[in-house]
């Protein structure tokens, strides 16, 4: 049977706070530090272009339904042909651009400040962490859990009798690791509060990649079902002046 804890005010004290306070920091200066590196580029005048494409050929799928059918079906072909369709990228083309992608030592390299601007503060927070707070059982959450979460809550606590709902200090490390999203947002504007998890998600990458994205929209493009909806609208502007007038 589970036991329940007191726990001590002086680890909220000397454990919870301080820990929550230095992930806090830690995630600022490294934001300051990522932009300090960061080189400037110039913009490429053919992503921007391609990237306009995109958007236009969203647009049309968004309002699709709203031109007469013909009009939609001119409109794909334009950006869908096999020939010159604006989203048409030929094989040899995104090879090329892929290769020209990992050889551009600009971008490897800011690629590698990115990794290290995010590897070297949490290796160093985890080991202080690991270090100074390994084993305190640092809060309790206040609803009830099963015992799948008893890995991911008590990491570095071996005591099956323990409730779940209690939270290790190495548990909680890893809770603000990548549960500061929101905070951030508010203390760096919503563009800048990118979480760590889509940073360990392109940290295998080089980013934005054009030709898969225009590949990707001329697939969406293909697939779409046009179905005017002015006709059913006059239909039930007819009918409910037909209404009005009995």
């Amino acid at each position: 049977m589970a036991e329940d804890l007191v726990l001590d005010t002086a680890i909220r004290d000397w454990v919870l706070v301080p820990l929550s306070v230095v992930m806090v920091l830690i995630g600022v200066l490294r934001y300051f530090v990522a932009k300090l590196m960061r080189s400037f580029q110039p913009p490429d005048r053919k992503a921007l272009k391609e990237g306009q494409v995109v958007l236009r050929a969203r647009n049309l799928k968004a309002g699709a339904n709203f031109i007469p059918a013909k009009s939609f079906r001119v409109r794909r072909f334009y950006f869908t042909n096999e020939e010159n369709g604006l989203l048409h990228v030929p094989k040899d083309q995104a090879q090329n651009a892929q290769a020209q992608m990992f050889s551009d030592p600009n971008m490897a390299m800011d690629m590698m400040k990115k990794n290290l601007s995010m590897i070297i503060p949490q290796t160093l927070t985890f080991a202080w962490v690991n270090f100074f707070f390994s084993g305190f059982v640092a809060a309790k959450i206040p609803f009830p859990l099963t015992q799948r979460f008893r890995s991911m809550l008590q990491n570095g606590i071996d005591l099956s009798t323990v409730d779940v709902s209690y939270v290790s200090s190495r548990s909680w490390y890893f809770l603000n690791l990548f549960g500061l999203r929101g905070l951030f947002s508010l203390i760096l504007g919503e563009e800048n509060a990118q979480d760590d998890t889509q940073r360990m998600m392109q940290m295998g990458g080089f980013g934005f990649d054009p030709t898969k994205s225009l590949s990707a929209e001329k697939d969406s493009l293909d697939i779409v079902q046009h179905e005017w909806v002015l006709p059913k609208m006059e239909q039930r502007a007819e009918e409910v002046l037909r209404k009005l007038v009995k």
